[in-house]
């Protein structure tokens, strides 16, 4: 299914980015508004997740350095080290309806700290009735963090308004101490966290609030967990856990007697069926099909396919029953040669001869005529 641009108020048209940690060299790269990253264990998928990461934290609450210091310093951003790669560049293209916010920034290592400095910070609007680009607006003073978020004109808080909404979905922790796995208050229900620890809140606002919405993703669990009965939440002294009953027992579930899919496939059908309103407006991915049986998958892949529709959606996966529920335009193909990492647009031309022959897209990529292995 096809996704319309004008159909969200803004969105990440392309990127390009030298010298952060694998992605040493990506210019101009293009992103759909569903976009799937396949690629071999390695090839630098979650690096480009982890990258937009780093822009959310820069412009949400101007705490970059903090983000360096919970991924490993400053010399691990870059390239091979910042000995081999002294400096990360970045260019970013927004696009809206009314035309293209650009944003650009260079960042550079402090060895007092193991920090980064960005310098060289600018951006622009360009209109898209006009021709050519507009002048870059300069930000002066380098510093420990960037200058964007304290501009006050339209085009700076709509480049910080998106990016800072860069939002990161795994559902990987699903060990025994696990947010998911233990009581929440009940008023921590406006959106689903990125861990899920407050499924059971999110649930249990939509049961009062939101019935019809409630009882969809009871059915789809029930698609694929014919066993289900339903969710079980009762709140004790303002806090709920999660809990559900089987169909063909009275025996009550907690989080700690169900399996790590069934937990992910909890916290994903939620999150996709939640409103545009309660969803960030970029979401990325990373290996949501973990866990999860071949139906589930795709019954994942077509809702988030229609979330694509209002939201820009960003997946990463290594699953062929995944790649083959979308289009040759959605694949971003992911690959590593001596620790760098390339990533490239598929084109329909480039593969017609082997859609001709009705091949599947997991056929065209473990084959390998894209230069990937699975």
């Amino acid at each position: 299914m096809s996704t319309t641009n004008s159909r969200v108020p803004a969105r990440i048209q392309s990127v390009s980015i030298e010298g952060f940690r694998s992605l040493h060299n990506i210019q101009h790269l293009e992103l759909p508004q569903l976009t799937v990253l396949i690629g071999a264990n390695g090839a630098g998928k979650s690096t480009f997740i982890r990258f937009f990461e780093m822009l959310s934290w820069m412009l949400k609450s101007q705490n970059l350095q903090e983000f360096v210091l919970h991924h490993g310093g400053g010399d691990d951003q870059f390239f091979m080290g910042a000995r081999k790669t002294p400096s990360i560049h970045v260019e970013i293209c927004l696009e809206t309806e009314a035309g293209f916010n650009d944003y650009r920034f260079d960042l550079t290592h402090l060895s007092a700290g193991d920090k980064v400095m960005v310098l060289n910070e600018a951006y622009r609007y360009s209109d898209r009735t006009k021709p050519g680009k507009a002048r870059w607006i300069e930000l002066s003073d380098p510093g420990q963090e960037a200058k964007l978020p304290e501009q006050k004109n339209t085009t700076a808080k709509t480049i910080c308004t998106l990016l800072r909404q860069c939002s990161t979905y795994q559902f990987h922790d699903t060990s025994v101490n696990s947010d998911i796995r233990l009581r929440r208050d009940i008023s921590d229900s406006s959106r689903l966290r990125s861990s899920g620890g407050n499924l059971a809140a999110v649930l249990l606002d939509l049961h009062d609030n939101d019935l019809p919405r409630y009882k969809l993703i009871v059915r789809q669990i029930q698609r694929v967990l014919p066993t289900f009965k339903d969710f079980v939440l009762e709140p004790v002294a303002g806090k709920v856990e999660l809990r559900w009953q089987g169909l063909h027992s009275d025996k009550i579930f907690g989080a700690h007697l169900t399996s790590d899919g069934s937990l992910r496939l909890f916290c994903l059908l939620t999150l996709l069926n939640l409103p545009p309103a309660r969803l960030p407006d970029v979401m990325f991915f990373d290996e949501p099909e973990l866990g999860l049986h071949p139906h589930a998958i795709t019954l994942v892949a077509e809702m988030m396919k229609r979330v694509a529709q209002t939201r820009q959606v960003f997946i990463a996966t290594q699953s062929p029953y995944m790649v083959d529920c979308f289009e040759l335009e959605n694949i971003i193909v992911a690959e590593s040669r001596q620790g760098e990492t390339s990533l490239h647009n598929l084109t329909g031309a480039q593969y017609q001869e082997w859609l001709d022959d009705d091949y599947l897209l997991s056929d065209i990529w473990l084959k390998n005529p894209v230069g990937s292995e699975a």
